[in-house]
């Protein structure tokens, strides 16, 4: 099958969605399919090897196109959609995108029959925008209500024209179904990880310092602020913090918790680390925690990168217990959920399985067995129905 993806996004990208992006197109590629992958050029001088920077090998019938290499945010945006536009109606195969004004553009387009669009679905997005200012505690960021319901026309008429429908959760699938009435052709596909180490991380003996790890941003929904109170309450152990975009102001702000709570000499951050250094940076750690905060987002809109490396890194899992996340773990037999948002059951999660290695190893163990459903692999080969059902 012939696969075009298009994203309007600077490529490679520092950001979950730019891995999240490439895997899924090379995985489509390794099982067979001609995918490519249309992106805006990469805006580093000089202009950085995708396939390198992510730590990849090229297959055979994947290809990167860059278009839409305008300066400026706004005629920037135009040109991609004007050129992706042109692209797809010249293309014979699938479109695949997660980018709903992209999808709400092609799906307008006077060649609705030719246009055979799947929409990747990662949060509704009038509810996304409106929650946003209050996470980011950016009240500048307010939309207007012209914007929300500009929005959500766009939502409505995705679901009804898209020819297959793509969520990340049940929970996801669940509310779009419930605001907009049913449909066909609606699959719920969750990220995906690397899969089993082919050099399995040497395991670290429980002690008494527990060394919780955690990857990915430090955006304040993420929970690492969460974590940081839990931390403070547990004097005898430790944290390894991997993340942190350099632009925004997130990793300083967890740093400046982190200093007033007490915890320069038990917290380490890196900062942003090339994707290929993440999993040996999070080797150093006993517990691997996720602790996401109350949200829309962390509730039913998340399928978090993390969690499926974190699967297959034979680590006891500490998560927030949230319906997207008992989409894939469960309690006491992959993970030690806890409410969300509270430090203190999170500090006693990770004194209990530091405290108990016969419970580390049982969750291990359930991790592990987890770890193969959630590849990269696993997560093309659910597309590939909804890719059917399109064609």
């Amino acid at each position: 099958m012939t696969v075009l993806y298009l994203a309007d996004t600077r490529f490679p990208i520092e950001r979950a969605n730019g891995a999240q992006t490439m895997a899924t197109c090379r995985a489509l590629a390794l099982r067979g399919h001609d995918v490519t992958l249309v992106v805006r050029p990469d805006t580093t001088a000089p202009a950085r090897d995708p396939f390198a920077f992510y730590g990849t090998t090229q297959p055979d019938r994947m290809t990167i196109r860059t278009i839409g290499g305008a300066p400026g945010t706004h005629l920037r945006r135009l040109r991609f959609l004007a050129e992706a536009v042109a692209t797809a109606t010249m293309s014979s195969g699938v479109i695949l995108t997660r980018d709903l004004g992209l999808a709400t553009f092609l799906l307008r387009s006077p060649l609705p029959g030719r246009l055979r669009v799947v929409y990747e679905s990662h949060g509704i997005a009038d509810v996304v925008s409106a929650e946003m200012p209050t996470l980011l505690g950016r009240s500048e960021l307010v939309p207007s209500p012209a914007k929300l319901k500009r929005l959500a026309r766009r939502e409505a008429l995705v679901w009804q024209r898209a020819s297959a429908y793509v969520t990340i959760t049940r929970a996801l699938a669940d509310e779009l179904r419930a605001r907009f009435g049913d449909r066909l052709n609606v699959h719920v596909v969750p990220d995906g990880g690397a899969g089993p180490l082919n050099s399995p991380i040497p395991r670290i003996q429980q002690g008494p310092r527990a060394v919780v790890g955690y990857a990915g941003h430090l955006y304040p929904w993420k929970g690492v602020d969460v974590l940081m109170h839990a931390l403070a309450s547990l004097p005898g152990a430790a944290g390894v913090v991997i993340g942190g975009h350099p632009a925004e102001r997130d990793l300083a702000r967890v740093r400046a918790l982190a200093t007033s709570l007490g915890l320069d000499s038990r917290v380490s951050f890196t900062g942003h680390v090339p994707p290929t250094e993440v999993i040996a940076r999070l080797a150093d750690a006993t517990i691997l925690a996720l602790p996401n905060t109350p949200s829309a987002i962390s509730e039913r809109y998340t399928s978090p990168l993390k969690l499926f490396e974190y699967l297959a890194m034979g680590r006891p899992i500490v998560a927030s217990d949230l319906p997207a996340i008992r989409e894939i773990l469960t309690d006491g037999q992959s993970a030690l959920l806890v409410p969300a948002g509270d430090a203190l059951a999170l500090a006693a999660a990770i004194q209990r399985v530091a405290d108990d290695p016969a419970l580390a190893s049982r969750l291990v163990a359930g991790a592990l067995a987890l770890a193969p459903r959630f590849t990269w692999d696993a997560r093309a080969e659910r597309l590939e129905s909804a890719l059917m059902a399109a064609a």
